[in-house]
Protein backbone atom coordinates (compact mmCIF):
# COMPACT_ATOMS: atom_id res chain seq x y z
CA UNK A 1 0.00 0.00 0.00
CA UNK A 2 0.83 3.44 -0.48
CA UNK A 3 2.08 6.15 1.69
CA UNK A 4 -0.82 9.32 1.64
CA UNK A 5 0.39 12.44 2.84
CA UNK A 6 -2.97 14.43 3.73
CA UNK A 7 -3.18 18.40 3.60
CA UNK A 8 -6.29 20.62 4.65
CA UNK A 9 -5.75 23.97 3.00
CA UNK A 10 -8.68 25.47 4.78
CA UNK A 11 -7.83 29.04 6.07
CA UNK A 12 -11.91 30.26 6.90
CA UNK A 13 -12.00 31.50 10.86
CA UNK A 14 -15.34 32.66 11.03
CA UNK A 15 -17.34 32.33 13.13
CA UNK A 16 -14.38 29.69 14.65
CA UNK A 17 -12.04 27.50 13.89
CA UNK A 18 -13.40 24.50 12.46
CA UNK A 19 -11.55 20.85 13.10
CA UNK A 20 -11.03 19.25 9.57
CA UNK A 21 -13.47 16.77 9.43
CA UNK A 22 -13.45 15.85 6.40
CA UNK A 23 -9.60 15.05 6.07
CA UNK A 24 -9.79 12.72 9.53
CA UNK A 25 -12.57 10.89 7.94
CA UNK A 26 -10.39 10.25 4.44
CA UNK A 27 -7.77 9.36 6.39
CA UNK A 28 -10.14 6.80 8.43
CA UNK A 29 -10.99 5.12 5.36
CA UNK A 30 -7.52 4.93 3.99
CA UNK A 31 -5.85 3.63 7.15
CA UNK A 32 -8.61 1.08 6.90
CA UNK A 33 -7.65 -0.19 3.16
CA UNK A 34 -4.03 -0.44 4.43
CA UNK A 35 -2.71 2.65 3.57
CA UNK A 36 0.22 4.83 5.84
CA UNK A 37 -1.38 8.12 6.06
CA UNK A 38 -0.22 11.75 7.39
CA UNK A 39 -2.30 14.78 7.82
CA UNK A 40 -1.18 18.05 7.89
CA UNK A 41 -3.46 21.24 8.52
CA UNK A 42 -2.28 24.43 7.35
CA UNK A 43 -4.75 26.64 9.70
CA UNK A 44 -3.26 24.50 13.03
CA UNK A 45 -0.71 27.65 13.75
CA UNK A 46 2.31 29.31 12.21
CA UNK A 47 4.62 25.75 12.35
CA UNK A 48 2.14 24.24 10.01
CA UNK A 49 3.24 26.13 6.96
CA UNK A 50 7.06 25.42 7.97
CA UNK A 51 6.41 21.63 8.89
CA UNK A 52 5.25 20.52 5.01
CA UNK A 53 8.85 20.30 3.43
CA UNK A 54 10.04 18.40 6.77
CA UNK A 55 7.00 16.36 6.77
CA UNK A 56 7.60 15.59 2.48
CA UNK A 57 11.24 14.97 3.13
CA UNK A 58 11.05 12.40 6.08
CA UNK A 59 7.39 10.85 5.26
CA UNK A 60 8.19 10.57 1.14
CA UNK A 61 4.53 10.68 0.84
CA UNK A 62 4.26 8.43 -2.97
CA UNK A 63 0.44 10.37 -3.03
CA UNK A 64 -0.47 14.36 -1.69
CA UNK A 65 -4.05 14.62 -1.12
CA UNK A 66 -5.20 18.75 -0.81
CA UNK A 67 -8.59 19.02 0.48
CA UNK A 68 -10.52 22.31 0.04
CA UNK A 69 -13.52 23.27 1.88
CA UNK A 70 -14.50 26.90 0.60
CA UNK A 71 -13.72 28.53 -2.49
CA UNK A 72 -14.33 31.71 -0.73
CA UNK A 73 -15.76 33.63 2.61
CA UNK A 74 -19.11 34.13 0.76
CA UNK A 75 -18.89 37.91 1.76
CA UNK A 76 -19.54 40.07 -0.77
CA UNK A 77 -17.84 43.19 0.73
CA UNK A 78 -14.72 41.40 1.72
CA UNK A 79 -13.50 41.93 -2.13
CA UNK A 80 -10.03 40.09 -3.38
CA UNK A 81 -8.88 39.03 0.67
CA UNK A 82 -12.15 36.67 0.55
CA UNK A 83 -11.24 34.10 -2.39
CA UNK A 84 -8.78 31.26 -1.16
CA UNK A 85 -7.68 29.67 -4.21
CA UNK A 86 -5.00 31.81 -4.80
CA UNK A 87 -3.55 30.70 -0.77
CA UNK A 88 -4.11 26.57 -2.50
CA UNK A 89 -2.30 27.35 -5.50
CA UNK A 90 0.42 28.90 -3.70
CA UNK A 91 0.66 25.64 -1.64
CA UNK A 92 0.69 23.19 -4.96
CA UNK A 93 4.01 25.51 -5.74
CA UNK A 94 5.52 25.10 -2.94
CA UNK A 95 4.93 20.84 -3.07
CA UNK A 96 5.58 20.77 -7.01
CA UNK A 97 9.09 22.28 -5.84
CA UNK A 98 9.61 19.47 -3.43
CA UNK A 99 8.25 16.36 -5.04
CA UNK A 100 7.06 14.94 -7.93
CA UNK A 101 4.04 13.09 -6.42
CA UNK A 102 0.77 13.09 -7.76
CA UNK A 103 -1.43 15.67 -6.34
CA UNK A 104 -4.94 15.06 -5.60
CA UNK A 105 -7.81 17.49 -5.35
CA UNK A 106 -10.86 16.81 -3.33
CA UNK A 107 -12.99 18.55 -0.57
CA UNK A 108 -16.81 20.19 -1.02
CA UNK A 109 -15.67 23.25 -2.75
CA UNK A 110 -13.39 21.14 -5.35
CA UNK A 111 -16.29 19.34 -6.19
CA UNK A 112 -18.30 22.39 -7.13
CA UNK A 113 -16.06 23.49 -10.11
CA UNK A 114 -14.06 20.18 -10.49
CA UNK A 115 -12.63 21.07 -13.72
CA UNK A 116 -12.15 25.04 -13.54
CA UNK A 117 -10.38 24.35 -10.19
CA UNK A 118 -7.92 20.94 -11.63
CA UNK A 119 -7.01 23.53 -13.88
CA UNK A 120 -6.35 26.71 -11.51
CA UNK A 121 -4.77 24.52 -9.48
CA UNK A 122 -2.69 22.56 -11.53
CA UNK A 123 -3.16 19.36 -9.93
CA UNK A 124 -2.90 15.62 -11.38
CA UNK A 125 -6.40 14.05 -10.58
CA UNK A 126 -9.33 15.06 -8.36
CA UNK A 127 -11.96 13.68 -6.75
CA UNK A 128 -15.39 15.03 -6.61
CA UNK A 129 -17.90 13.82 -3.71
CA UNK A 130 -17.31 11.32 -1.06
CA UNK A 131 -13.64 10.26 -0.75
CA UNK A 132 -14.04 7.25 0.94
CA UNK A 133 -14.17 4.47 -1.71
CA UNK A 134 -13.09 6.91 -4.89
CA UNK A 135 -9.79 7.74 -3.33
CA UNK A 136 -8.36 4.28 -2.50
CA UNK A 137 -9.74 3.27 -5.72
CA UNK A 138 -7.81 5.85 -7.64
CA UNK A 139 -4.69 5.16 -5.72
CA UNK A 140 -4.87 1.81 -6.59
CA UNK A 141 -5.79 2.35 -10.00
CA UNK A 142 -2.44 5.07 -10.24
CA UNK A 143 -0.27 2.52 -8.68
CA UNK A 144 -1.33 -0.22 -10.82
CA UNK A 145 -0.79 1.48 -14.00
CA UNK A 146 -4.14 1.58 -14.87
CA UNK A 147 -4.53 4.73 -16.19
CA UNK A 148 -7.46 6.41 -14.46
CA UNK A 149 -9.51 9.53 -15.22
CA UNK A 150 -8.37 12.82 -14.38
CA UNK A 151 -11.35 13.55 -12.33
CA UNK A 152 -13.52 10.56 -10.91
CA UNK A 153 -16.39 10.23 -8.63
CA UNK A 154 -17.71 7.15 -6.02
CA UNK A 155 -20.12 5.26 -8.60
CA UNK A 156 -22.92 5.17 -5.50
CA UNK A 157 -23.64 7.75 -2.36
CA UNK A 158 -22.31 5.97 0.83
CA UNK A 159 -25.11 4.49 3.14
CA UNK A 160 -25.19 6.11 6.30
CA UNK A 161 -23.64 3.08 8.34
CA UNK A 162 -20.93 2.84 5.43
CA UNK A 163 -19.10 6.11 6.12
CA UNK A 164 -15.76 6.19 7.68
CA UNK A 165 -14.88 6.83 11.11
CA UNK A 166 -12.74 9.82 11.90
CA UNK A 167 -9.27 9.54 12.26
CA UNK A 168 -8.46 12.21 14.54
CA UNK A 169 -4.97 13.79 14.88
CA UNK A 170 -4.52 14.50 18.63
CA UNK A 171 -2.13 17.33 17.95
CA UNK A 172 -5.03 18.80 15.50
CA UNK A 173 -7.36 18.38 18.04
CA UNK A 174 -5.16 19.68 20.89
CA UNK A 175 -4.77 22.69 18.65
CA UNK A 176 -8.71 23.17 17.91
CA UNK A 177 -9.18 22.60 21.83
CA UNK A 178 -7.01 25.48 22.95
CA UNK A 179 -8.35 27.94 19.82
CA UNK A 180 -11.90 27.18 19.89
CA UNK A 181 -12.60 24.20 22.73
CA UNK A 182 -14.84 22.78 20.04
CA UNK A 183 -14.41 19.08 17.76
CA UNK A 184 -17.11 18.26 15.27
CA UNK A 185 -18.83 14.81 14.38
CA UNK A 186 -21.66 14.57 11.51
CA UNK A 187 -24.85 12.25 11.87
CA UNK A 188 -25.74 12.67 7.93
CA UNK A 189 -25.25 13.45 5.04
CA UNK A 190 -27.38 14.81 2.19
CA UNK A 191 -29.98 17.62 2.18
CA UNK A 192 -33.58 17.36 1.11
CA UNK A 193 -34.54 21.22 1.08
CA UNK A 194 -34.64 23.10 -2.16
CA UNK A 195 -32.65 26.28 -0.86
CA UNK A 196 -32.33 28.49 -3.96
CA UNK A 197 -28.35 29.25 -3.73
CA UNK A 198 -27.47 26.21 -1.67
CA UNK A 199 -25.10 23.33 -2.95
CA UNK A 200 -25.43 20.84 -0.14
CA UNK A 201 -27.91 19.04 -2.14
CA UNK A 202 -25.51 18.18 -5.42
CA UNK A 203 -22.45 18.02 -2.97
CA UNK A 204 -24.43 15.22 -0.53
CA UNK A 205 -27.36 14.28 -2.78
CA UNK A 206 -30.93 15.17 -2.07
CA UNK A 207 -32.02 12.82 0.72
CA UNK A 208 -30.63 12.56 3.64
CA UNK A 209 -28.37 9.42 4.58
CA UNK A 210 -28.08 9.20 8.49
CA UNK A 211 -25.48 7.61 10.66
CA UNK A 212 -26.89 4.74 13.47
CA UNK A 213 -27.26 7.10 16.79
CA UNK A 214 -25.66 3.93 18.24
CA UNK A 215 -22.20 4.96 15.79
CA UNK A 216 -22.70 8.46 16.75
CA UNK A 217 -22.42 8.24 20.08
CA UNK A 218 -19.68 5.51 20.08
CA UNK A 219 -17.87 8.47 18.46
CA UNK A 220 -18.84 10.56 21.35
CA UNK A 221 -18.05 8.48 23.79
CA UNK A 222 -14.29 7.90 22.38
CA UNK A 223 -13.99 12.00 22.13
CA UNK A 224 -14.56 12.08 25.43
CA UNK A 225 -12.44 9.06 26.88
CA UNK A 226 -9.86 9.75 25.01
CA UNK A 227 -9.28 13.03 24.22
CA UNK A 228 -11.78 14.36 27.22
CA UNK A 229 -13.86 16.30 24.74
CA UNK A 230 -16.12 18.56 26.21
CA UNK A 231 -17.84 20.71 23.64
CA UNK A 232 -19.18 19.46 20.01
CA UNK A 233 -20.43 21.10 17.28
CA UNK A 234 -22.45 18.62 14.56
CA UNK A 235 -21.82 19.82 10.96
CA UNK A 236 -24.69 18.00 9.04
CA UNK A 237 -26.09 20.74 6.52
CA UNK A 238 -29.16 20.62 9.07
CA UNK A 239 -29.38 19.07 11.95
CA UNK A 240 -32.65 18.20 12.48
CA UNK A 241 -34.90 16.26 10.21
CA UNK A 242 -38.92 15.25 9.69
CA UNK A 243 -37.27 11.12 10.49
CA UNK A 244 -36.37 12.60 13.86
CA UNK A 245 -32.63 11.29 14.00
CA UNK A 246 -31.76 14.25 15.89
CA UNK A 247 -33.65 12.94 18.81
CA UNK A 248 -33.03 9.27 18.43
CA UNK A 249 -29.04 10.50 19.01
CA UNK A 250 -29.87 13.02 21.82
CA UNK A 251 -32.18 9.95 23.09
CA UNK A 252 -28.88 7.54 22.89
CA UNK A 253 -26.27 10.55 24.66
CA UNK A 254 -28.91 10.17 27.92
CA UNK A 255 -29.34 6.75 27.80
CA UNK A 256 -25.37 5.98 27.85
CA UNK A 257 -24.92 9.59 30.66
CA UNK A 258 -22.71 11.06 28.07
CA UNK A 259 -21.30 14.50 29.33
CA UNK A 260 -21.23 16.35 26.61
CA UNK A 261 -22.09 20.09 25.37
CA UNK A 262 -22.74 20.58 21.81
CA UNK A 263 -24.76 22.68 19.13
CA UNK A 264 -25.85 22.54 15.52
CA UNK A 265 -27.41 24.28 12.61
CA UNK A 266 -30.87 23.81 12.64
CA UNK A 267 -34.13 25.09 10.28
CA UNK A 268 -36.27 27.43 11.87
CA UNK A 269 -39.41 24.88 11.40
CA UNK A 270 -40.86 21.57 13.62
CA UNK A 271 -39.30 22.20 16.56
CA UNK A 272 -41.25 22.00 19.53
CA UNK A 273 -40.50 22.79 22.94
CA UNK A 274 -40.28 19.05 23.73
CA UNK A 275 -38.06 18.69 21.25
CA UNK A 276 -36.08 21.27 22.46
CA UNK A 277 -36.33 20.22 25.74
CA UNK A 278 -34.85 16.59 25.39
CA UNK A 279 -32.22 17.50 22.93
CA UNK A 280 -31.64 20.27 25.75
CA UNK A 281 -31.34 17.39 28.52
CA UNK A 282 -28.63 15.61 26.12
CA UNK A 283 -26.54 18.76 25.83
CA UNK A 284 -27.52 21.29 23.63
CA UNK A 285 -26.43 24.64 24.75
CA UNK A 286 -27.02 26.67 22.04
CA UNK A 287 -29.08 26.75 18.41
CA UNK A 288 -27.92 28.12 15.04
CA UNK A 289 -30.38 28.67 12.79
CA UNK A 290 -30.52 28.95 9.49
CA UNK A 291 -33.81 31.76 9.09
CA UNK A 292 -32.04 33.62 6.23
CA UNK A 293 -34.79 35.56 5.74
CA UNK A 294 -37.08 38.15 7.71
CA UNK A 295 -40.31 38.26 5.11
CA UNK A 296 -42.36 35.68 3.93
CA UNK A 297 -42.02 37.32 0.36
CA UNK A 298 -37.94 36.64 0.65
CA UNK A 299 -38.04 33.48 2.27
CA UNK A 300 -39.85 32.44 -1.00
CA UNK A 301 -37.77 33.74 -3.04
CA UNK A 302 -34.73 31.76 -1.11
CA UNK A 303 -36.48 28.71 -1.47
CA UNK A 304 -36.96 27.96 2.11
CA UNK A 305 -40.09 25.78 2.26
CA UNK A 306 -40.95 27.47 6.06
CA UNK A 307 -42.78 30.78 7.05
CA UNK A 308 -41.66 34.28 8.63
CA UNK A 309 -43.80 32.56 11.89
CA UNK A 310 -41.44 29.22 12.21
CA UNK A 311 -38.47 31.67 12.80
CA UNK A 312 -40.91 33.64 15.58
CA UNK A 313 -41.94 30.48 17.34
CA UNK A 314 -38.68 29.21 17.11
CA UNK A 315 -36.74 31.77 18.32
CA UNK A 316 -39.33 32.34 21.27
CA UNK A 317 -39.23 28.66 22.10
CA UNK A 318 -35.40 29.35 22.62
CA UNK A 319 -36.31 32.43 24.51
CA UNK A 320 -38.76 30.74 27.36
CA UNK A 321 -35.82 27.35 27.31
CA UNK A 322 -33.59 30.35 27.72
CA UNK A 323 -31.60 28.72 25.32
CA UNK A 324 -28.94 31.05 23.24
CA UNK A 325 -29.74 31.19 19.47
CA UNK A 326 -27.98 32.99 16.49
CA UNK A 327 -29.62 33.57 13.28
CA UNK A 328 -28.07 33.75 10.27
CA UNK A 329 -29.95 36.37 7.72
CA UNK A 330 -29.26 37.24 3.87
CA UNK A 331 -30.54 40.95 2.39
CA UNK A 332 -30.43 41.76 -1.46
CA UNK A 333 -31.69 37.96 -2.64
CA UNK A 334 -34.46 36.87 -4.91
CA UNK A 335 -37.55 38.75 -4.41
CA UNK A 336 -36.01 41.53 -2.37
CA UNK A 337 -37.37 44.98 -2.87
CA UNK A 338 -36.88 48.42 -0.51
CA UNK A 339 -40.49 47.31 0.54
CA UNK A 340 -38.89 43.88 2.10
CA UNK A 341 -35.50 45.34 3.25
CA UNK A 342 -37.98 47.94 5.45
CA UNK A 343 -40.05 45.03 6.66
CA UNK A 344 -36.58 42.77 7.20
CA UNK A 345 -35.47 45.76 9.02
CA UNK A 346 -38.02 45.86 11.45
CA UNK A 347 -38.42 42.52 12.04
CA UNK A 348 -35.24 41.96 13.46
CA UNK A 349 -36.44 43.39 16.78
CA UNK A 350 -38.53 40.18 17.24
CA UNK A 351 -35.48 39.09 17.38
CA UNK A 352 -34.06 40.80 20.73
CA UNK A 353 -32.16 38.44 23.03
CA UNK A 354 -30.66 36.85 19.74
CA UNK A 355 -27.39 37.07 18.42
CA UNK A 356 -28.20 37.86 14.86
CA UNK A 357 -25.19 37.64 11.78
CA UNK A 358 -26.43 39.28 8.54
CA UNK A 359 -25.03 38.91 4.89
CA UNK A 360 -25.01 41.26 2.19
CA UNK A 361 -25.74 39.57 -1.47
CA UNK A 362 -25.61 35.87 -2.35
CA UNK A 363 -22.39 33.75 -3.66
CA UNK A 364 -23.72 32.56 -6.84
CA UNK A 365 -22.11 28.76 -7.61
CA UNK A 366 -23.29 26.52 -10.44
CA UNK A 367 -25.63 24.36 -10.57
CA UNK A 368 -27.80 26.15 -8.67
CA UNK A 369 -31.66 27.43 -8.64
CA UNK A 370 -29.75 30.78 -8.14
CA UNK A 371 -27.82 30.88 -11.06
CA UNK A 372 -31.08 29.99 -13.27
CA UNK A 373 -32.31 33.35 -11.64
CA UNK A 374 -29.17 35.67 -12.65
CA UNK A 375 -28.94 34.12 -16.09
CA UNK A 376 -32.63 34.74 -16.36
CA UNK A 377 -32.70 38.27 -14.81
CA UNK A 378 -29.23 38.97 -16.85
CA UNK A 379 -27.23 39.36 -13.85
CA UNK A 380 -25.32 36.87 -14.96
CA UNK A 381 -23.96 36.04 -18.48
CA UNK A 382 -24.22 32.05 -19.71
CA UNK A 383 -20.29 32.64 -20.57
CA UNK A 384 -18.88 34.50 -17.05
CA UNK A 385 -16.91 31.60 -15.15
CA UNK A 386 -17.93 31.48 -11.14
CA UNK A 387 -14.24 30.80 -10.09
CA UNK A 388 -14.06 33.79 -8.55
CA UNK A 389 -16.99 35.41 -6.73
CA UNK A 390 -19.94 36.99 -8.29
CA UNK A 391 -22.82 38.23 -5.57
CA UNK A 392 -26.18 37.87 -6.69
CA UNK A 393 -28.65 41.07 -5.61
CA UNK A 394 -32.04 41.58 -6.12
CA UNK A 395 -32.39 43.72 -9.50
CA UNK A 396 -35.02 45.87 -7.70
CA UNK A 397 -32.68 47.59 -4.72
CA UNK A 398 -30.22 49.90 -4.54
CA UNK A 399 -27.12 47.34 -2.93
CA UNK A 400 -25.11 50.28 -1.73
CA UNK A 401 -28.11 51.68 -0.01
CA UNK A 402 -29.25 48.30 1.48
CA UNK A 403 -25.74 48.10 3.34
CA UNK A 404 -25.94 51.06 4.55
CA UNK A 405 -29.52 50.63 6.07
CA UNK A 406 -27.93 47.47 6.89
CA UNK A 407 -25.43 49.41 9.16
CA UNK A 408 -27.51 51.62 10.98
CA UNK A 409 -29.44 48.84 11.96
CA UNK A 410 -26.88 47.28 13.70
CA UNK A 411 -25.81 50.69 15.31
CA UNK A 412 -25.17 49.92 18.70
CA UNK A 413 -26.32 46.59 18.80
CA UNK A 414 -23.93 44.21 20.06
CA UNK A 415 -25.93 41.09 19.25
CA UNK A 416 -26.57 42.20 15.40
CA UNK A 417 -23.11 41.40 13.62
CA UNK A 418 -22.68 43.06 10.17
CA UNK A 419 -20.67 43.50 8.01
CA UNK A 420 -18.85 39.90 8.28
CA UNK A 421 -16.10 41.24 8.44
CA UNK A 422 -16.63 43.24 11.56
CA UNK A 423 -18.37 40.03 13.76
CA UNK A 424 -15.01 38.20 13.04
CA UNK A 425 -12.84 41.23 14.70
CA UNK A 426 -15.22 40.96 17.60
CA UNK A 427 -15.34 37.12 18.01
CA UNK A 428 -11.53 37.41 17.13
CA UNK A 429 -10.98 40.02 19.95
CA UNK A 430 -13.18 37.61 22.38
CA UNK A 431 -10.55 34.85 21.69
CA UNK A 432 -7.68 36.93 22.18
CA UNK A 433 -8.92 37.29 26.02
CA UNK A 434 -8.92 33.86 26.50
CA UNK A 435 -12.93 33.01 25.16
CA UNK A 436 -13.66 30.13 23.73
CA UNK A 437 -16.79 28.03 22.17
CA UNK A 438 -19.06 29.22 19.90
CA UNK A 439 -18.07 32.98 21.04
CA UNK A 440 -21.76 34.60 19.48
CA UNK A 441 -23.33 32.93 22.51
CA UNK A 442 -21.21 34.90 25.19
CA UNK A 443 -22.02 37.85 23.30
CA UNK A 444 -25.31 37.77 25.26
CA UNK A 445 -24.35 37.08 28.30
CA UNK A 446 -21.70 40.10 28.51
CA UNK A 447 -25.66 42.13 27.37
Amino acid sequence: MSRVLLISTNRATTPYVVYPLGMAVIAGALTETGHRVEQLDLLAGAAAKERLPRLIKEFKPEFICISLRNIDNVDSLSGEAGWFLEQSRSTVTEIRALTQAPLIIGGPAFSLMPEAILDYLGADYGVIGEGEAALPQLLDDIAAGRPPQTIVKGKTPLAGEKFATPRFQPELLDFYQSRSGIANLQTKRGCPHRCGYCTYPQLEGHTFRRRPAAAVADDIEHLIKTYAIETLFFVDSVFNDDQGHHLEIAEEILRRSLKIRWSAFFRPAGLSVNDLQLMQRSGLFAVESGSDALTDTTLKGLGKGFKLDDIFTTHNICQKLKLPIAHYLIFGGPNETPETLDEGIKNLDRLDNGVIFLFSGLRILPGTRLEKTALKEGVLKAETSLLRPIYYFSPDIDSELMNRELLYACKGRRQRLFPPEEALKRLQIMQRFGFKGLLWDQLLQQS
